[in-house]
């Protein structure tokens, strides 16, 4: 029997730090993490070996105790091939002894790789387009050190055995196809225990059967297309806690298994019985859920967090916060799964604005949520690198699950996206992307959700993505304000540095709130594209505070905001300096320039690709530039130009 204890309370210990953050959802695996980086990017995200077939249905007939770390069985699969092949390969831990592969009746030949593979090889080869199957019959302990299989022990003592293969695990206690690339279509999942103990697991129940043997065999099955890591077991001696989830879109069944002492507390069923209201904010605003012709629901686990296991999330404990991350990550993680582990905040991020959902309209007051939001820009922003999206050299378990950048920026992301768009077109186009035909139940890429987003409302997101996604750190303004007293027209000057090189400047529409002197307000949106950049705004009233990122819109550190009385005059938009035609073919000119000034263009990776001096009638000739974006510096001047 494994050890856990000391493991789980390093990891509870680890889980009150995250708490603050109210990031929960933290798969607790560490010892898994430290395994997992010494792998390369190639072994995480796709086996080259695996890509011949199509996983289209599995049966799993496996025989397991809670009280032993353990597993036997057979696991059948059925796939069609996309090329003409001899031998198929499956992951699968080479700690796991495989007795038999069998095809048609007939024993195959069969190798265990160290690599973790099953090599089967055929007795002639089979033709592309061929649908057709094996049966693979194996036993062995799964490696505790890889800790996605643990034979443990529940607080009150009882025997648990419960799996979590997020990353990496699936091959540490099954054979399957583990890439980023394949749903299996269809799984039967058919498990043998001791006749006392109760098994959770994805789908539907279709039967439970007392054997003559003392034994029991639990029947679940799944028809909705499953990546092979979101397929999970729990057995024990679970209490059923089972009723139906009715919405304004949808009725299906609620099922939770919790340990006995779970089950009779009054805070749990308190919980349960709310998460009909999560789950119906969730239907208004992301489309109704994924899986309603199966259930959704919840098995206890000992492991810190929770688990977004497809119709049936594993849990440790049923506090709000957990319930609507792991609720939020059937539509985003199980219906929508990210293509790599990359991309992992396309699941992480999603569900941690979840997280934003429901704390605003659920849980928290409007000055709460103000706090919440604050707390995550402070965490975001306490560290001054660091992507989103996750490069390939960087690609370990640590990584992956960065609470900072997967998770809350992540989730912030999305929140700046919807402050660029409005809050109704936002989630009709998060409805959207979750009907999309191309991804439901399906795989999805950083570059899917950019393309979507601009597909359905028309505005083009890649350079925000680049800066937001794909670049390091966040933006830090200097916003300088006056009002000409006669006018009562504001006039802004903004300037921006960056915490990051990796970003040569972040285009974002600024959120500025202004209050007049008898008690006026007004929202204004700067939209700033250039360094220094100055607005125009009129307000009819005398304005005596001018407030930057008033509901924490955006994501940003140290930004100030300064009364300039230099500003309060009617010509200061005369002696901006304006660049034109922008976008250009062949030159772009500097209006207002007053003498001889030097200038530089760089690209957007920040290379350095002309320079020189002009004056107001001076053309730039940028015809050799290749077509993209540029920044033009002047005069301490940033500006965006475009060559077409």
């Amino acid at each position: 029997m494994k050890q856990f204890y000391g493991l789980l309370m390093i990891i509870l210990s680890i889980n009150s730090v995250f708490g603050q953050h109210n990031n929960i959802d933290r798969k607790g695996l560490i010892e898994s993490e430290k395994k997992a980086a010494s792998r390369s990017a190639l072994d995480v995200n796709v086996n080259p070996n695996t890509l011949n077939y199509d996983l289209r249905y599995v049966r799993l007939e496996l025989d397991m105790d809670p009280t032993k770390q353990y597993v036997s069985g057979t696991v059948t699969s059925h796939f069609r091939l996309l090329a003409d092949t001899d031998n198929l390969y499956f992951d699968l831990a080479n700690n796991l002894t495989v007795s038999s592969v069998k095809y048609h009746g007939q024993s195959l030949a069969f190798q265990q790789l160290s690599t973790d593979e099953l090599k089967v090889t055929f007795p002639s080869s089979l033709a592309a387009q061929t649908t057709d199957s094996l049966s693979v019959t194996y036993s062995g302990v799964p490696d505790a050190y890889a800790d996605a299989f643990s034979a443990s022990k529940t607080p009150a003592g009882d025997p648990i055995l419960a799996t979590l293969s997020e990353p990496f695990g699936a091959k540490e206690w099954w054979p399957t196809k583990q890439s980023l690339n394949d749903k299996i279509e269809k799984m039967d999942i058919k498990i043998t225990t001791p006749a006392q103990y109760t098994v959770a697991s994805n789908g539907k129940l279709i039967s439970e059967t007392i054997l003559s043997n003392g034994k029991k065999q639990t029947y679940w099955q799944t028809n909705y297309p499953i990546a092979a890591y979101l397929f999970a077991l729990g057995i024990s001696n679970y209490t059923k806690v089972n009723s139906i989830i009715t919405t304004s879109q949808s009725s299906f069944p609620f099922v939770n298994y919790l340990y006995p002492a779970t089950a009779a507390s009054t805070n749990t069923q308190n919980n349960l019985t709310w998460t009909t209201n999560c789950m119906d904010n969730f239907e208004q605003h992301f489309g109704p859920y994924p899986f309603r012709n199966e259930k959704y629901g919840h098995m206890q686990f000992n492991w810190g967090g929770g688990m977004e296991h497809q119709t049936m999330s594993s849990m440790i404990s049923f506090g709000q916060n957990l319930i609507c991350h792991e609720l939020a990550h059937q539509w985003f993680g199980d219906n929508l799964t990210c293509a790599t582990w990359n991309d992992i905040w396309l699941n992480e991020g999603f569900a941690t604005f979840g997280e934003h959902l429901t704390y605003e309209k659920l849980l928290m007051s409007a000055s709460g949520f103000q706090s919440y939001l604050s707390s995550e820009i402070s965490y975001i922003t306490s560290s001054s690198g660091g992507s989103v999206y996750i490069p390939d050299n960087e690609l370990t378990s640590n990584r992956i699950f960065s609470s900072r950048l997967s998770y809350s920026k992540g989730g912030f992301v999305l929140r700046m996206i919807k402050w660029i768009l409005g809050e109704d077109q936002f989630y009709a186009m998060l409805k959207a992307y979750q009907s999309n035909p191309a991804f439901v139940n399906n795989y999805v890429t950083t570059n899917d959700f950019r393309d979507f987003i601009k597909s359905f409302t028309g505005k083009d997101f890649t350079e925000f993505f680049n800066d937001w996604i794909y670049g390091e750190g966040y933006p830090i303004y200097q916003i300088r304000w006056g009002q000409n007293s006669e006018t009562k027209q504001l006039t802004f000057r903004v300037g921006q540095t960056r915490s990051s090189t990796s970003v040569s400047f972040f285009e974002m529409p600024l959120p500025v709130k202004v209050t007049g002197s008898g008690g006026q307000t007004a929202y204004l949106v700067l939209d700033h594209s250039s360094n220094n950049q100055i607005f125009s705004k009129d307000v009819g009233f005398d304005v005596t505070a001018v407030t930057f990122n008033y509901e924490n819109q955006i994501v940003t550190k140290g930004s100030t905001v300064t009364k300039d009385n230099s500003l309060a005059v009617d010509d200061v938009h005369q002696k901006n300096k304006h660049v034109y035609p922008n976008p250009a073919k062949t030159f772009i000119k500097i209006s207002g320039l007053e003498k001889s000034t030097d200038y530089q263009i760089y690209s957007v990776d920040g290379k350095l690709v002309k320079k020189g001096t002009a004056n107001a009638d001076s053309e730039i000739n940028i015809s050799t530039l290749v077509k993209g974006n540029y920044i033009l510096k002047f005069n301490n001047q940033s500006v965006k130009v475009i060559k077409e």
